[in-house]
């Protein structure tokens, strides 16, 4: 029963972790719901988030490399083919950096006070700012983010530190916003999603070799891992597919009417 738990619970954070719903904001329900050992385990995110971060690496890792190359061809040789990306690479890190501030302030005092009910509106508030946006467009490329653009998608992150606030949905929304185009706004969420997520796992690291019962738990935590891996890159991919339609109106319904729920139960 403990190995099908975190199968399951594997499975719902692989799903909601790139789409624009809230992976941490329906972990936190699910853990109000059911007396589940497997909600109180800290490690558990840290655990299932990995495995997320490795289906994102996959599924962009063409994006990734050519990141990576440009940037130290440019320093090498100056050259304005590799410009784009070396600034690109620049613009991650500055995105990134709200986020990764401000969630060492507040990251005791959510995971302290913060309650379900307040769940619930916070996914109401997604569903509003994912409402805002569905019809927009947008017009820049990668080329045209600027550093104010980074900023402020950086800020809408910060936002996403509450749960019930998506990550992917509030840093979309930014870009979009920003005047991104909808793919641009769309790739730059995932990007600015693996440095938080490398982050997250070395800062949690050390409670996971430390905690005492590592050795027991080893298949349950490979078994959710592997699920929240496969799962994610599939979810990610049909988030894609959704975003280039520009049917971010499911996503906003499905938020409010969970939030509603989620709001008035608890």
């Amino acid at each position: 029963m403990l190995l099908l738990e975190y199968l399951i619970l594997g499975i719902v954070q692989g799903f909601t972790e790139p789409l624009p719903i809230s992976s941490s904001g329906h972990l936190r329900i699910f853990k109000s719901i059911f007396n589940s050992d497997v909600l109180s385990d800290m490690n558990f995110e840290i655990i299932v988030n990995f495995g997320s971060l490795i289906a994102i690496l996959v599924l962009y890792r063409k994006e990734i490399f050519s990141i990576i190359k440009d940037f130290f061809s440019y320093i090498k040789t100056k050259d304005k083919q590799y410009e784009v990306n070396f600034k690109y690479a620049f613009l991650i890190v500055i995105g990134t950096i709200p986020a990764a501030v401000f969630g060492l302030f507040i990251k005791d005092f959510i995971e302290k006070y913060f309650t379900t009910k307040l769940v619930g509106l916070m996914l109401i508030i997604t569903s509003i700012l994912l409402f805002v946006i569905k019809d927009i467009k947008g017009k820049k490329e990668k080329k045209d983010i600027s550093v104010l653009d980074a900023i402020k998608i950086g800020l809408f992150q910060v936002i996403a530190l509450l749960p019930g606030i998506s990550r992917s949905g509030s840093t979309v929304v930014g870009g979009m916003l920003s005047n991104l185009k909808r793919d641009t706004a769309l790739n730059y969420s995932f990007m600015l999603y693996i440095p938080i997520s490398v982050a997250s796992m070395f800062l949690g690291i050390g409670d996971l070799v430390n905690s005492g019962n590592l050795s027991e738990l080893l298949i349950p935590y490979t078994v959710s891992m592997i699920a929240a891996g496969i799962v994610t890159y599939y979810s990610a991919k049909l988030f894609i597919d959704i975003m280039k339609k520009g049917k971010l109106i499911y996503f906003s319904i499905y938020c409010f009417i969970v939030g509603i729920i989620t709001f008035i139960i608890f």
